[in-house]
């Protein structure tokens, strides 16, 4: 009887690939994840970054718009007032443009007025003269009130400091205390505006004597 074959076995040095190969399942699919969450966040921060700066953008805008509408109207109101201001000046320099002129007639003024209170106390005969002056007194006058110079009413008025001078004092019953009783030098005014206070003396009560003791 022939004795059993023994079989012998040749490693080919080919594995299986399936034992060897990992899983697909095991890391694969958490590689995936990764990268589907990386692309997800790119994603939703490329989408939220220019949002954001447009956000920033517009406030900025808005803030700005607001600065520049609050500046013109304080430019405006400035501008406004400086018209305003600017047409009175203008008005006060058409008015008060012969003021000057008007201070220095009112002397010539005052010498006609005091020829005529001379002449008239002293000597009777000169009428013709003293109705001269008069007239020139009168023309010079009118002209001074056409340019809205007119004179201050002050003779038995209450004393005003804002349009009289007080240069001196005089006892009287005859008059309430402080009352213009003498009017030394006429004041004038132009436009309403002083432009000479009136010179004047003003009353004060007589002084009472004291009875002698023992009286």
């Amino acid at each position: 009887m022939p004795p059993p074959k023994k079989s012998i076995k040749i490693d080919s040095g080919e594995r299986n690939p399936k034992s060897e190969s990992p899983s697909p399942k095991s890391g694969g699919n958490a590689a995936e994840n990764r990268d589907a969450d990386a692309a997800s966040a790119a994603e939703n921060s490329t989408e939220t970054a220019p949002s954001e700066g447009i956000e920033q953008k517009l406030e900025a805008a808005t803030r700005e718009a607001a600065e520049n509408y609050d500046r013109l109207l304080r430019v405006s109101a400035e501008f406004e007032n400086y018209k305003k201001r600017s047409a009175r000046d203008m008005e006060d320099f058409r008015k008060f443009a012969n003021q000057e002129l008007v201070k220095d007639l009112l002397p010539i003024l005052d010498n006609l007025e005091l020829a005529l209170k001379s002449a008239s106390e002293k000597d009777k005969s000169a009428d013709g003269i003293l109705e001269g002056i008069e007239l020139t007194r009168i023309e010079i006058l009118r002209v001074l009130e056409k340019h809205k110079v007119k004179q201050i009413d002050a003779l038995g008025m209450p004393f005003d400091p804002s349009y009289h001078e007080a240069v001196m004092r005089e006892e009287t019953d005859d008059h309430p205390e402080n009352t213009v009783t003498t009017e030394l030098q006429k004041g004038y005014l132009m436009h309403d505006r002083l432009i000479r206070p009136s010179m004047v003396a003003v009353a004060m009560p007589v002084k009472k004597e004291n009875p002698p003791a023992g009286g």
